[in-house]
């Protein structure tokens, strides 16, 4: 021990912002989107990437919480929510059934293997169960041909109660859109009783209208919808349309501060690999955000931030701790000005997290997703 007392440091300046006002929006628009319906808030990944405990009480007044696994189901029930949480994919092994009992779970089934579980299982309530049809997105679910014999077998078993239908749309967000999908669950699902859920944010946006038309139809948005990406402020069906045009407002902001600034002059090279040259006198601001924060490594040049609250470039290979922004027309910008990297800035210009996934070749969920834990989070 030297005795000496440390002195006190300022923290790195990156931070990522979750906008509860923003979810609050974007789950009333999922109830403007289909009045009569119950809204699931899905927050798997930990609520996108924006944390589950930091969500919660801006989502409680969703009808239930869905989500992949039994910790993220864990935490709800310590926020003291007594309502419907379901486990998208259901249960991976046959204990797990034990804590859906304990926790009062709903969870999917999607396979045989889950309804020999429960039907092997000891409880004293049975189990709200999710049957799952494969309508054509070819991941979980049985297919049309095996879904009834499927139902079948659940409503023989005294550990089970009520069964619930649910399917999921592979091409809402994209021009083959979901009639297809549509008559496939119909089908499967004709005369058979429960609750349905299948829209998801994009079918939820995108097809009201054909998702309440006509006297079958009519019950898929009645029941239960899951808003998942829309949620979080992001274009289910970007480029086509934007948040703004959805009128989805960003629930997350990625904000830095500029930490350097250098002086090119034509012929100079930025970053590793060289990959920006100047062709003209110019000046870039280094920010404190890297790949090793969740920010896209791939983000090419020209990927748009904001400075100050005015759009500007990126330029140079992103690197592990740092990113290099053009501060061009900026000669106010230096080191302590805000950089957005998607998100709301002061200035309240909004850099759309799907602009930024785009240029770097991905989508916004895998950005909000990918957010690192060492970046610091406030609410």
């Amino acid at each position: 021990m030297t005795g000496l007392t440390p002195a006190c440091s300022m923290p790195r300046p990156i931070l990522a912002t979750v906008h509860t006002d923003a979810l609050r929006h974007n789950l009333q628009r999922a109830r403007e989107c289909a009045p009569d319906a119950l809204v699931w808030a899905v927050v798997k990944a930990n609520a996108y990437g924006h944390g589950i405990e930091r969500c919660f009480d801006a989502l409680r007044s969703a009808d239930g919480f869905a989500l992949l696994d039994l910790a993220e189901a864990e935490r709800i029930r310590a926020l003291d929510w007594r309502g419907p949480i379901l486990l998208l994919e259901g249960v991976f092994e046959p204990r797990d059934l034990e804590l859906c009992s304990r926790l009062h779970l709903w969870h999917t089934v999607h396979c045989t293997e889950q309804i020999d579980w429960l039907a092997a299982h000891k409880t004293l309530a049975p189990h709200r169960v999710f049957l799952k049809l494969n309508s054509g997105m070819n991941r979980l679910g049985f297919t049309p041909n095996a879904f009834r014999s499927a139902w079948a077998r659940l409503n023989a078993l005294p550990q089970v109660d009520e069964i619930s239908l649910m399917t999921h749309f592979s091409d809402a967000d994209g021009p083959r859109g979901i009639a297809h999908q549509v008559a496939a669950f119909e089908a499967a699902t004709a005369d058979l009783p429960g609750e349905r859920t299948l829209c998801n944010s994009a079918a939820l946006l995108r097809h009201p209208g054909e998702a309440l038309r006509g006297e079958g139809v009519s019950t898929l948005a009645a029941d239960w919808v899951r808003e998942g990406i829309a949620l979080y402020g992001s274009a289910p069906d970007f480029p086509a349309r934007s948040a703004a045009d959805w009128n989805l407002q960003p629930a997350m902001t990625l904000a830095s501060r500029i930490i350097g600034v250098q002086s090119l002059q034509p012929g100079d090279t930025v970053g590793y690999g060289s990959t920006f040259t100047a062709d003209k006198a110019m000046r870039i601001g280094v920010v404190a955000c890297g790949y090793a924060d969740g920010y896209p490594r791939h983000a090419p040049n020209g990927t748009p931030v904001l400075v100050n609250g005015v759009r500007t470039r990126l330029v140079g290979r992103v690197s592990m701790d740092m990113v290099t922004v053009d501060l061009s027309g900026q000669d106010g910008a230096g080191i302590g000005s805000e950089v957005v990297l998607w998100g709301r800035s002061s200035a309240a210009t909004v850099l759309p997290v799907d602009e930024v996934a785009a240029a770097a070749g991905t989508i916004g969920y895998e950005l909000m997703c990918a957010v690192a834990a060492r970046v610091p989070f406030s609410s």
